[in-house]
């Protein structure tokens, strides 16, 4: 069962969400901007709809999948009231760590896709979507600092790296189980290291912004 379950955190984040909406829109996203198929560059490329769709997807995905794990544990065999407290303990301790493992094969999933030559995202809205799952109220307190940056800025690798950079810390300031705690430290590093083209961009001046109006995108692309 676990194994299974550990397949599918995979294969479900590695449903490459930007590359289908650049396929429908007749081009291979992967050739645009920072070639990432999440949705920053998505928005950048074809329009704040299709990035906002891309963004919206790949929470989902993120959300619902670690939901379903965290159900499907659930239904693993239960300590009778012969059995010790302590079995039933490492029963809960388990059932955590299969949660988190499948949350680091979805964003790795996302990020490196099979189906794509193993590219992908950056992981900020699946990760997003997992944060959701495993503990919503800092999963809200990032994506608010994510949004005011954004804002401000609109630049997307600095909102997603600083709030990267909070999630963890505001984990660490919860009562979640160490096992989430530990998930959230490590897939925000992966999601800082991920970035980090962004960030040699962002110290060379040359990082592109994203706009809020179509007729202000960056790039001019031809998709007949």
């Amino acid at each position: 069962m676990e194994l299974g379950l550990l397949i599918l955190a995979y294969f479900i984040g590695s449903i490459p969400t930007g590359y289908l909406v650049g396929r429908s829109a007749g081009i291979d996203i992967r050739e645009y901007g920072s070639g990432s198929t999440g949705a920053a560059n998505v928005w950048r490329t074809l329009g704040k709809g299709k990035g906002i769709f891309v963004f919206g997807v790949d929470l989902i995905k993120g959300a619902a999948t670690i939901s379903l794990i965290q159900s499907a544990t659930k239904f693993k065999p239960i300590a009778n009231a012969w059995l010790t407290g302590s079995f039933e303990m490492n029963i809960q301790l388990q059932n955590e760590w299969i949660v988190v493992s499948s949350a680091l094969l979805v964003i790795l999933g996302h990020s490196y896709s099979c189906w794509i030559n193993f590219k992908g995202g950056k992981s900020v809205a699946t990760g997003l979507g997992i944060l959701l799952a495993l503990n919503w109220s800092v999963a809200l307190g990032a994506f608010g600092l994510w949004l005011a940056t954004v804002v401000v800025w609109r630049t997307t690798s600095i909102s997603s790296s600083l709030a990267a950079i909070a999630a963890p810390s505001l984990m660490l300031l919860t009562q979640s189980p160490f096992a989430y705690k530990l998930m959230v430290c490590v897939g925000s590093l992966l999601i800082l290291y991920r970035h980090r083209s962004n960030l040699d961009r962002l110290w060379h001046g040359t990082e592109q912004k994203i706009s809020f109006f179509e007729s202000d995108r960056h790039e001019s692309i031809s998709t007949n």
